[in-house]
């Protein structure tokens, strides 16, 4: 019983800012800034503000930038992500600790540290202010090959050896039999990588000075900033609702994958 008050009290300390954020987004602007706490708007005003959403901000422009850089970075990572740690799993060869004790040590790193030499890396191949400088630092994982070299430690060895008695190439033992038996762990990935990308609000905010290369969260802070002495709070709030419903939605619906990755992170091979 105490555990269960517990998770109600956790659950409910998490879950009560969205709510107030959803709950906002249907009332007038002198309802969001007045002191009393309503949980429910006096008066409702429908989507009326996610229609002025639509017409202040460039929403749809924001969703293809965040759309296509999270896309771009769960397809590539995943891939890459995959085939390292099918290598570092069940490959031999000279100096595989070390390598694998680097790729530990770069994910205790926080990412604070590597963005002022990364954007000035990006800058000298002329890659500030574009996609290339928005989705390529984000595309290899250390943490990605970590964990799929945890679901490719499962792979029978005797299965990698028949397909190569067999005559099949290690590329095409990857592709035909490895990459498909990894399909949970990539699913488990790929929902990561996507929150990670979607959420993603350092990096953009200092390679992306045109605003039509800013993904949503960039564009929202834009928005907020930019707004006259009587700020559309109302209208602030029915664009997070919109940010946050895509990976609401992913969460609600593939959280069996989301769990399972974070738990086979933790398995030792």
């Amino acid at each position: 019983m105490m555990l269960f008050i517990i998770a109600l009290v956790v659950t409910v300390t998490f879950a009560f800012p969205l709510y107030f954020m959803v709950v906002n987004s249907f009332k007038l602007d002198r309802e969001v800034l007045s002191n009393s706490m309503q949980l429910l708007p006096t008066n409702f005003q429908g989507i009326t503000n996610y229609q002025r959403a639509f017409e202040v901000v460039p929403l749809a422009r924001f969703f293809f930038n965040s759309f296509l850089m999270a896309i771009i970075d769960v397809v590539v990572t995943v891939f890459f992500s995959a085939m390292a740690g099918y290598g570092f799993a069940k490959f031999k060869f000279r100096g595989q600790r070390f390598l694998f004790l680097f790729i530990l040590m770069i994910m205790t790193v926080p990412f604070q540290i590597l963005l002022v030499p990364l954007f000035i890396q990006v800058r000298s191949f002329g890659w500030d202010d574009s996609y290339q400088g928005l989705i390529i630092p984000g595309i290899m994982n250390a943490f990605g090959v970590f964990m799929m070299r945890q679901f490719a430690y499962s792979i029978p060895d005797e299965l990698l050896d028949a397909a190569r008695i067999d005559g099949a190439s290690e590329f095409r033992i990857f592709w035909r039999i490895v990459f498909p038996l990894l399909s949970s762990g990539s699913a488990s990935l790929a929902i990561i990588i996507f929150l990670f990308s979607w959420n993603n609000f350092l990096w953009p905010l200092i390679i992306i000075k045109n605003q039509s290369l800013a993904p949503l969260q960039v564009g929202i802070t834009a928005f907020t900033q930019s707004q006259s002495s009587e700020p559309q709070w109302a209208v602030a709030m029915a664009v997070s609702t919109l940010a946050t419903l895509p990976v609401a939605l992913l969460f609600i619906f593939f959280q069996r994958y989301f769990i399972e990755g974070l738990m086979m992170s933790g398995i030792k091979g």
